[in-house]
């Protein structure tokens, strides 16, 4: 776009130095029409990226238009990808910050000694000790979902964990 303004600029100045205001109009319909034939171009490719209006290519054509289309679809998924481990990592430490919350709120609740002065059972939580000796990390990760029953969910106080 930009080459065409510098164009019509410098035929402006060219032709009106000149004064050949016809020639001005030749050249505005030359690039009306080399505009109209990009943007029929880019219409159809747009039709055949699409699946539509394939008859008329050969097979060299057709494993071009394939390979382009497998490229952006490899782009797309990258960037899927990415944002879904984004997701995750920021997830990750959601999770450790709560982790940690809870720690320090089942120490302010149940203190680290009972009454006998032994050390009190740590909280557990599918095999995980939830005391003051636990600094494990909370790890998520993407997987295929698992039909689970209500009677395999552990409860947690008021919180049910699957």
């Amino acid at each position: 776009m930009k080459s065409v303004i510098e164009r019509y600029n410098k035929s402006k100045e060219e032709h009106h130095q000149l004064g050949y205001p016809a020639s001005e109009v030749k050249l505005w319909q030359q690039e009306a029409a080399a505009l109209r034939q990009q943007l029929q171009n880019l219409q159809e490719n747009h039709r055949q990226m699409m699946g539509e209006e394939l008859s008329g290519l050969s097979v060299k054509d057709l494993q071009n238009l394939e390979n382009q289309l497998e490229m952006s679809l490899r782009g797309v998924r990258m960037k899927k990808d990415q944002i879904l481990m984004d997701e995750i990592q920021e997830l990750n430490r959601k999770g450790n910050l709560i982790h940690q919350e809870n720690v320090e709120l089942y120490k302010k609740v149940y203190g680290t000694r009972d009454l006998n002065g032994s050390n009190r059972n740590p909280l557990h939580t599918n095999n995980i000790g939830i005391g003051e000796d636990s600094h494990i990390p909370v790890r998520l990760q993407l997987s295929q979902p698992q039909h689970e029953t209500p009677a395999r969910a552990t409860k947690l106080g008021r919180l049910q964990l699957h």
